[in-house]
Formats: C-alpha cells, structure tokens, sequence
C-alpha cells in the first residue's frame, strides 16, 4: 500500500477524488439546512444537466469556454506566473470579436476568421502591460493582472454603452450578431446527419468550436511536452536561477508565457459571443476567467486533464442552473462546492495525512505478529 501510494499519479488522483467528495459532500450537507425537499434539489443538481438535450447543450457550451480558460491558465501557472488576467482577456476579445461579426461586411468564410483574429490580439496586446511589468521591473504579476482586469471591464462597459448599445432596450447589450457572424453547428451538413443536426442546432449552441478545443488541448501538451520553449517554461517554473544559468532567457520566456495565454483567452472569448450568447452584454462571461483558474489548478498543470476539469466545472455550472430553477436552492450553494474542492486540492497535507494513517496501520498489523512471537 506504501508504494502504491507514493506513486505520483496516484497521489494526485487520490487527491482530487478526495477533495471532489468532500466537496460535494458538504454541498448536500448544506441543502439539508437550506431546502425544504433537499433530496430533490440535490437530484436536480447532479443529474440535471444530463437530463435533456438543451441542458447537455448548455453544460457542454460552458465547458468549452472553460477548456480554453483552463488551458491559458495551465501555460503561465507552469512557468509560476500568477498571472490573473484571463477575464479582462476574455472580456476585451468578446468586444472585438463581436464587433466584428456585427459590423464588418463580409460573407462568414472572412467575417468569422478575421473576427476571430481580432479577439485574440485584442486578449494578447491586453497582457502586454502585466508581462513587461513583470519581467523588466520585477512588480508583482498578481496585482497588476486584477488591476487590469478592471480596467478591462470599465473600458468593456463604456464601448459597449458608448457606441454599440442598442438603443430601447432593458438591458445594456449591442444589436444580434447576423448569421454570416454566428458559428455553426458541430455536426457537419451531410445528408445522413440531417436530422440529428436540426435537432441539435434547434435546442443547442454547440458549434465547430468542440473541434477546436480538442485541436487546442493537443496544440497546448505538445507545446509544454515536445518542444524546446516548453522545455523552458518549465525549467523557469521549477527554479528561475537555475534555468537562467541553464540559458533560458528567463524574462522573455516569462513575457512569452503570459502572452501565449492571450491566444487562448481569446479563443474563449470569441466562442462566448459568436458560439453562446450572439450578441455582446453587460456582464457576459461573469466569473468565466477566475473558473478557468480553477480548472487549471484541479487539472494539476497538465493540459491533457483541462479537458476532464474544464467538463466537470461546466457541470456544476450547469447543474446549478437547473437546480436554482426546479427546486428552492439558490446556485451560490455551488459556489461553496468549488471553493471547498479548491481549497482541499491546495491543501498540501490532505493527502500526507491519509498516507500517514494508512502507514500507521499497517506498522501496526505487521508489529502484532512480532510482538505475539516475542511472548
């Protein structure tokens, strides 16, 4: 059992089942105080999301929001940047690729590309300030980043309320995208999958972006595990002073690493406003980039487990929609869930713990034959 569980991998995964049961564990706890029918709003809660086609729709829509987020997140934190920029990245790219997609004239083989292409300088020129400040005068990354995610959602608010407002409406939000500047559905246009896609586009966004965060989960390991700038991430993540007389150019791979996360950020961004919501709001994508942190951190770093992480937040997202709706449990009782799953999965000595008492145990069963062959 000791050498099971000094395995790596096993440890990890132990930890995460773990804080993932304790987590929802003390979830259900809470509705049995707060509910009337606590079962019921607890059923809703985890199997809600699977129980109809528009909810799959709707749990998969965010968790493809998430992947991206996840991914950017998992590039910096390997360096050990704490970098928190990625909902002011997000923001911003959904402003520019949806202006985009409004306003430029264009057939969607252009109109989406260049869209697109907006988002993601928009999101990676937004983390310039951040990196420089970071690599050049040494200032603390965590700080500037929030900063400028504030910024970002004041400049959001006042482009969108300035210039792109649609005028007599309740809200505050910019005239629909037209369908030349909309994703298309996941499933191709074929003749045999004519009926299945009617079905899926009638109750889902769900679009070709399922593809894209595959091809980006594949692009982000490769690029971590298989190239030589990878290599140097995370040699400056593991020890700055070591990779610097190792060769690395320490600042300029901490700058690219923060950049890089533009790209995904973007990405994200992109797909809220031309995949999910087809129009640009106030307030879209709402805690979106703080989650795609929390995606990172229970993926371990790996951006082969952000696909597997970035699902289950997606999940409870969704699963706290339907709860909130079918029973009398509000959705920030899923807000409890993910901060006691976080807060359990960088809890260093969780996992020690339980290894020590295992070890304890098994000192114990194996010094009662001894101790009986003494007497």
């Amino acid at each position: 059992m000791k050498k099971f569980l000094n395995s790596k991998n096993v440890r990890e995964f132990i930890r995460i089942l773990l804080a993932l049961g304790i987590g929802l564990s003390l979830g259900f706890i809470l509705t049995l105080f707060v509910s009337e029918e606590p079962i019921e709003a607890y059923k809703a809660f985890l199997t809600g999301p699977l129980s109809r086609l528009n909810r799959i729709g709707d749990w998969l829509e965010e968790s493809l929001s998430l992947i991206f987020l996840g991914l950017a997140a998992t590039i910096v934190f390997s360096a050990k940047q704490f970098y928190l920029g990625y909902e002011g990245q997000m923001i911003l790219s959904a402003l520019a690729s949806g202006t985009v997609a409004i306003y430029f004239p264009a057939p969607s083989a252009i109109r989406i590309p260049v869209a697109f292409l907006a988002g993601i300088i928009v999101a990676t020129l937004w983390s310039v300030i951040p990196a420089l400040l970071k690599a050049y005068l040494d200032a603390n990354v965590l700080i500037s980043s929030l900063m400028m995610n504030t910024i970002a959602l004041r400049l959001f608010e006042y482009l969108l309320r300035t210039f792109l407002q649609l005028p007599n409406t309740n809200g505050i939000m910019s005239e629909q995208i037209p369908d030349e500047g909309r994703l298309s559905s996941f499933i191709p246009n074929l003749p045999f999958l004519a009926e299945t896609r009617a079905a899926w586009s009638k109750a889902t966004n769900v679009s070709w972006m399922l593809y894209v965060a595959i091809a980006a989960v594949i692009l982000a390991y490769v690029l971590m595990y298989k190239t030589k700038f990878g290599y140097e991430i995370r040699a400056v993540g593991a020890n700055e002073k070591f990779a610097k007389y190792g060769g690395v150019n320490v600042k300029k791979t901490i700058v690219a690493s923060i950049l890089i996360s533009g790209i995904f950020s973007g990405l994200a961004g992109a797909h809220l406003v031309m995949g999910i919501i087809e129009r640009i709001i106030q307030g879209m994508g709402f805690g979106f980039g703080f989650e795609g942190i929390n995606v990172s951190i229970l993926a371990a770093g790996n951006p082969l487990g952000v696909p597997v992480a970035g699902l289950f937040y997606g999940y409870l997202r969704s699963g706290a929609d339907v709860m909130e709706r079918s029973s009398d449990v509000s959705r920030e009782l899923v807000f409890v869930v993910q901060a006691a799953v976080l807060l359990l999965l960088t809890a260093e000595r969780l996992l020690p713990t339980v290894q020590q008492v295992v070890e304890t145990d098994e000192a114990g069963e194996k010094a009662e034959p001894a101790k009986g062959s003494v007497k």
